[in-house]
């Protein structure tokens, strides 16, 4: 018989109530094999802890975030960079050789985190607005110090999600050029597909939705299929036809080498900020 895992071991501590908190929390609880009450929650602002506690019966809403650390195992750090130092501070005493702190906060490394929260054992995730909905990609780095254990039972909170993918931390910046900025070059590219399609003579509405569609289904075909994207591309290329005529103007106006140097600006970007924290 399987002995009841201890409520300070099960238990989630989750500092930062925003749009991405709300988002893992709600995963986790539905897919991530925990339940309401094993969620603690911290935030400053009476709004989110409003938003959290309707959206999820049951959680344990505390009054600061020493508080939260000093009930959960896991310690999930879901704020914005400039909250980081004085959050860490404060939830510091409350860290015990026991916690793990799981650092969503863009930019700042795990030593950085580690230094400010007193523990070696920080898991550094990179995760992207699709969680919202259920379709995020997460890009996972941790530290030595963390085990076995804990790393897997993090990654199968994540997969609540979207997809997981452990990485060196040394990759972070590219991947969060690449995943973590990505939906807003995505939102860029259709919007400017269903402009076009206005400018053709469609409703915006439909314009709209045949873009939007149109993205999603050709990622879910190369999801699916695991072919390379030109194998996509060339399938719908016929010879004098309207694909091709269109890809010629895309590569004309250097459409491919703009998104390249968009990952490669944001890449350098991310470094810099990485480098500030």
């Amino acid at each position: 018989m399987t002995a009841a895992v201890p409520a300070f071991d099960q238990s989630i501590a989750l500092i930062g109530a925003g749009q991405m908190g709300r988002a893992l929390a709600a995963g986790f609880c539905r897919d991530g094999g925990i339940t309401a009450a094993d969620l603690v929650v911290y935030d400053p602002i009476e709004a989110a802890r409003s938003l959290i506690a309707e959206s999820l019966p049951g959680i344990r809403i505390v009054t600061t975030a020493a508080e939260a650390a000093s009930l959960a195992r896991l310690v999930i750090l879901a704020i914005k960079p400039q909250q980081a130092a004085a959050a860490c501070a404060s939830l510091q005493p409350s860290i015990t050789d026991q916690s793990v702190v799981v650092s969503i906060v863009a930019g700042l490394p795990i030593a950085t985190i580690a230094e400010a929260t007193g523990t070696g054992r920080v898991i550094r995730v990179m995760p992207n607005t699709p969680c919202l909905v259920g379709q995020g990609v997460s890009a996972v780095a941790s530290a030595e110090a963390v085990g076995r254990v804990d790393r897997d039972r993090v990654l199968a909170l994540l997969a609540s999600v979207g997809s997981v993918h452990e990485v060196a931390e040394s990759l972070l910046n590219a991947v969060t050029a690449v995943s973590g900025s990505g939906p807003g070059y995505v939102a860029l590219l259709v919007e400017a597909l269903a402009d076009g399609g206005v400018r053709a003579g469609l409703p915006r509405p439909l314009a709209q939705a045949l873009a939007v569609e149109t993205f999603g289904g050709t990622a879910t075909l190369l999801a699916a299929t695991g072919e390379h994207p030109a194998v996509i591309r060339d399938r719908v290329s016929s010879p004098g036809g309207t694909t091709i005529a269109g890809l010629a103007v895309l590569e004309q106006a250097g459409v491919r080498a703009a998104i390249s140097d968009a990952v490669t600006a944001a890449t350098a970007r991310a470094a810099e900020l990485a480098r500030q924290g």
